[in-house]
């Protein structure tokens, strides 16, 4: 990344995107071996889509509430700490796991720590860059997705050469989640006094257009399911090391695109705007799937992969943004949490029906089903585009 990209950003920005570097290298270990381990410990397609979809969603239960609380009390790190805490705690548990079930408890119960966090540092970040949040979104993105490529190689290091079992792999991640709550020390918090606001209020009195929007985001994390269903798409082409090796040096390649462009899109939706840049990306994400149903080669995986980092680097970073444009200061960490529980709720019942559709019928027909629903989000947010002016 070039050292203009970090022209007039704040250092809570850097301190916040070094913590999510060494959380997200520390995470990213343990995610592209997940749909291995639990198929190694007896666990199917459907028990994988449960799995996936509990981990997006458990989280999403604490997102809203603890986004309330951090603006009813005025308090945002504390938040902030206490995720990356208990992230870091139960990643420990599960290095002990021998059955699949210890993956479903100990691996939903991490994403606790995710619901406590997110919403109160993303609104940390918003107000660290009023002017250019997109820039501000984008860089910390770039940043936890570079940790997210630093732990994918590690894991892809330490089975490959060293041949370390899936457990220990774990229990390493998890040392390096302790440490990454360090950095997170140094970021100081803007003093704000208490509001006096109550959830059911909050929640009626957030923006039209903010609510609308999301509906259209929680539409398409309805076909944004699971990415264990593309890493065991994959698997499935290779044979003997390689089932194990290439999955995760595709995971690695997801990543380094969703690095290298998250920077660039956010910028890019400051300029442009948030709308034109987000059904862009809802569109791509369609021509992502679709590929995913049809293309069954390197050569097509390669492509596809590429495209679905680049997918998360226009979205991830500027849906986030789009929320913030839309709220308050007042009520920023309620809009935000409120945005990643309408989507993390959502990531359930999408798992399981990729899931179930995986098992019952036809891997491919996966990957259809998410292309048809994300070109509905498209269609959607066309039609109420100018609600967003």
């Amino acid at each position: 990344m070039k050292r203009t990209a970090f022209k007039g950003v704040g250092i809570n920005i850097i301190l916040l995107g070094i913590v999510s570097f060494l959380n997200d290298a520390s995470s990213e270990m343990i995610m592209p071996i997940l749909p291995l381990f639990i198929v190694s410990l007896g666990g199917t397609g459907l028990i994988i889509g449960l799995i996936g979809g509990i981990r997006d969603s458990i989280s999403s239960l604490l997102k809203v509430i603890c986004g309330y609380w951090s603006d009813k009390t005025g308090k945002r790190k504390i938040f902030v700490f206490s995720g990356y805490l208990t992230s870091a705690l139960f990643k420990l548990l599960l290095s002990f796991s021998t059955i699949w079930h210890h993956i479903l408890l100990f691996g939903g119960l991490e994403r606790v720590g995710k619901g406590i966090r997110t919403a109160p540092r993303d609104a940390i970040i918003a107000d660290s860059m009023p002017e250019k949040r997109g820039k501000g979104f984008g860089i910390h993105r770039a940043l936890d997705t570079a940790g997210a490529i630093l732990g994918s190689v590690l894991v892809l290091l330490l089975i490959w050469f060293i041949a370390v079992d899936f457990n220990l792999i774990i229990l390493i991640a998890a040392f390096i989640a302790f440490f990454s709550l360090i950095p997170l020390l140094l970021v100081k918090e803007t003093k704000r006094k208490p509001q006096k606001i109550s959830f059911k209020v909050s929640l009626k009195t957030l923006p039209k257009p903010l609510k609308l929007f999301l509906i259209i985001s929680g539409i398409f994390s309805l076909a944004n399911f699971s990415y264990m269903f593309f890493i065991l798409k994959a698997q499935t082409f290779f044979t003997g090391e390689w089932s194990v090796a290439a999955p995760i040096l595709l995971y690695i390649l997801f990543n380094i695109f969703y690095a290298i462009f998250a920077i660039p899109f956010g910028s890019l939706s400051d300029k442009i705007g948030r709308k034109t840049v987000l059904i862009s990306g809802y569109l791509l994400f369609s021509v992502t799937t679709l590929g995913f149903a049809f293309l069954y080669s390197l050569a097509g995986f390669i492509v596809l992969f590429a495209l679905y980092g680049i997918v998360y680097a226009i979205l991830d970073g500027n849906q986030r943004a789009l929320v913030s444009d839309l709220s308050s200061e007042k009520l920023r960490s309620t809009a935000l949490g409120t945005y990643h529980t309408v989507t993390g709720l959502i990531a359930l019942p999408s798992s399981l029906i990729a899931g179930m559709l995986w098992e019952t019928i036809n891997p491919n027909i996966t990957f259809l089903y998410g292309c048809i629903v994300s070109l509905l989000a498209v269609t959607i947010f066309l039609l109420f585009k100018k609600h967003f002016q």
